[in-house]
């Protein structure tokens, strides 16, 4: 009797630890047997923009209900390339990825497609080949909302750098050929310095510093992207120029991404405005489509449920392009382009925990 009540006992712990086991192996958000399995590749963690995009992929994974699996390429294509292998031999049903070199990943996109895995991108669209979704906001709207923004505070003259992403990336020509466009249509009396950074922070540091003893005139700074924020400030403090932005000397700076650090630059009269391109909204309809694809549902162009429009960019390519709104202090419009204050609890940079 002893013996069998042992056993039994045994055989209950084996039995819970079993269930136990099953209930928390190989998945973030949900049992292994029931989420589905996508793998999302972040292409950086050196940006606070980025590391917010990362921080709320697994939230989103977890509502989804989908288990995911990551990597991290690291801005570097050949380790993308590696890392879509990777998920392939681990099984997953799908991939979320956003490629900085847009036109290198085409091979990549094309072995994905031939095993059937979809593929969304998030915040870049590949130069050539299909993908079932590319979440994204309009960046020739941002170097546009950046050139009005500009154009109008320097009442349409005067010298302005432009401290450009990388142009290999569709995000930074799209950014640069907007602003430029826009400048020559709008403004032919400002003046445009052009500065390849690819997306590096102590380049555009040293380029602008150049460019400020070159032309002490110069009175507006665009940067594409967030990675300019600390080296801007840091040359603008050392020019003495870092001033209130009534002062005459104040040297109007518009940034890309609506980071914390950029709305807090903005109420205290660092910098003037940002485009808030939506690190949330990216994690959560990456996730979104990479489901819906499983699930086998289709779309087509037109506005969506969700504040924004879907765009057909050429045959076996959609792109729903996300709201990403002007970010001031005062919420004003400029060149008519509307803006939202930067302390507005609708912008994402102000709900991070």
């Amino acid at each position: 009797m002893r013996l069998r009540t042992a056993l039994c006992s045994a055989v209950s712990t084996l039995s819970a630890l079993a269930l136990l086991s099953a209930c928390s192996s190989g998945s973030t958000s949900a049992s292994a047997g029931d989420a589905p399995l996508v793998g999302v590749d972040y292409p950086r963690s050196d940006t606070d923009f980025w590391n917010s995009y990362i921080k709320y992929t697994p939230e989103y994974g977890k509502k989804l209900g989908l288990s995911l699996k990551t990597t991290n390429s690291q801005n570097d294509v050949a380790k993308l390339t590696a890392n879509a292998q990777t998920f392939i031999s681990q099984g997953v049903k799908g991939i979320a990825m956003a490629p900085q070199d847009t036109a290198a990943i085409a091979p990549t996109l094309a072995q994905l497609e031939s095993k059937k895995i979809p593929v969304v991108t998030v915040d870049t669209r590949p130069d050539t080949g299909n993908v079932y979704m590319v979440v994204r906001a309009d960046n020739r709207a941002y170097g546009e909302k950046a050139c009005q923004y500009l154009g109008t505070k320097l009442d349409g003259k005067g010298k302005v750098v432009m401290l450009e992403g990388g142009l290999d990336s569709i995000n930074g020509r799209d950014r640069t050929e907007a602003f430029n466009d826009c400048m020559k249509k709008n403004y032919p009396g400002i003046k445009v310095f052009g500065e390849a950074t690819n997306w590096d922070g102590a380049v555009a540091a040293q380029k602008l510093q150049t460019d400020l003893t070159a032309h002490p005139d110069i009175k507006g700074v665009y940067m594409e992207a967030s990675f300019a924020l600390s080296g801007t400030l840091h040359v603008l403090k050392q020019k003495g120029l870092l001033v209130d932005p009534k002062d005459k000397k104040h040297v109007f700076v518009v940034s890309n991404d609506g980071i914390p650090e950029e709305l807090k630059s903005i109420a205290a009269g660092k910098i003037d405005a940002t485009v808030s391109q939506p690190a949330d909204l990216y994690a959560k309809y990456a996730l979104f489509y990479l489901k819906a694809a499983i699930d086998g549902k289709t779309f087509k162009p037109g506005k969506t449920d969700h504040d924004s429009t879907i765009i057909k960019v050429r045959d076996g390519v959609l792109e729903d392009q996300l709201s990403a709104p002007l970010v001031t202090s005062d919420g004003g419009t400029y060149g008519g382009v509307p803006s939202v204050k930067s302390d507005d609890k609708s912008l994402w940079g102000n709900n991070l925990g």
